[in-house]
């Protein structure tokens, strides 16, 4: 199976190739491309929906062309047209989603829909031919949008089992670098730079680590953001101090999903743990995974760095290993508040 997939849910306008033998199989990217319109929201310190969406569609149909050409395909070549549905942007979405229908219907091939959520987890598959998860599993989705567990009972029967209450833990991370470091979106990896500076050294605990000990799946991360800015405030705070306050930062984020994942695997009994987001792309966070994966003697699936963040490879893959069923383009209809 060899899909042509779109993703356009946030800032970014991504396209891909890939192929795979379908159900649970292992995915190959043929061709992989995104632009991203970051600098201008570097400006602005965060994305602005009407400009992320104006710069899409400036850049669908070169970036479209520009992958099939690098795949070395031909449009009659493709099996199907894959897309993000949602959740994300509105107006980000409705350029992939439209742009996807009039291809579908152009060159008659089948339209798939994604869940970008699950796209993320599915980003585990791409190129992994020898070392597939088994199921049951369970799957954390960390980004700057989501903080969300997932309990697999087989690759396509799932269900939610635990989240963040408010902010996710990537939105803390650029809203704190923010207030922190002065520091462009997105800031996390400005808050891992800073934290790099303290080293290994044995560090006071600072800021809190909201609802760590809460026997729930539940997880809070938007007092963590009003705790960096009561310290912002301290007559104390030098360069040094604010490095401090960087580790302290993501070793309590990650400590708080270390933590809910490890009690998910104690109410849980599974073979495997997925994981997928921009959060994931931090190299704290992938040390303490693998020291997981150690401590339970259950493998941990984590994406190469290139597709934590937002790409239309794991799109693409998400169709392939599910086999997704095709969707009539008269019943397709972007959705930004689109669930797991």
């Amino acid at each position: 199976m060899k899909v042509l997939a779109i993703e356009t849910s946030c800032d970014e306008t991504a396209a891909a190739v890939v192929e795979g033998g379908g159900t649970n199989s292992f995915v190959r990217v043929l061709s992989d491309e995104v632009v991203s319109s970051l600098p201008l929201h570097v400006q602005t310190k965060g994305i602005v929906p009407e400009v992320a969406a104006r710069e899409q569609l400036k850049s669908i149909i070169p970036i479209i062309d520009e992958t099939i050409k690098k795949a070395g395909v031909e449009l009659d070549d493709i099996d199907g047209i894959v897309v993000t549905r949602g959740p994300g942007l509105i107006g980000s979405l409705l350029i992939g989603v439209e742009t996807a229908k009039t291809l579908s219907k152009t060159i008659n091939k089948p339209l798939l829909p994604v869940n970008h959520l699950m796209a993320h987890l599915f980003s585990n598959w791409i190129g992994k031919e020898n070392d597939l998860p088994s199921f049951p599993a369970l799957g954390m989705i960390v980004s700057g949008g989501h903080t969300d567990i997932v309990y697999f009972e087989s690759i396509n029967k799932y269900s939610w089992i635990g989240g963040t209450r408010d902010d996710a833990a990537g939105e803390c991370f650029d809203k704190c670098a923010r207030i922190l470091l002065d520091a462009p979106y997105p800031g996390g990896p400005a808050i891992s730079e800073a934290s790099k500076k303290i080293g290994g050294k044995k560090m006071e605990k600072i800021l809190p680590r909201p609802m760590i000990h809460d026997k729930s799946l539940e997880m809070s991360f938007s007092g963590l953001k009003t705790a960096v800015l009561n310290e912002t405030k301290k007559s104390n705070l030098d360069k040094n101090r604010k490095n401090v306050l960087a580790f302290d930062l993501q070793r309590a984020i990650v400590e708080v999903l270390i933590s809910k994942l490890s009690l998910a695997l104690d109410k849980n009994e599974v073979k495997s743990i997925l994981v997928g987001g921009g959060v994931v792309a931090n190299d704290y966070f992938r040390k303490h995974l693998k020291l997981l994966e150690k401590k339970r003697d259950i493998p941990v699936f984590i994406p190469e760095i290139k597709y934590c963040s937002d790409n239309a490879a794991m799109v693409g893959a998400t169709a392939v290993v599910l086999n997704t069923k095709e969707l009539d383009v008269n019943q397709f209809f972007a959705d930004p508040s689109l669930r797991l």
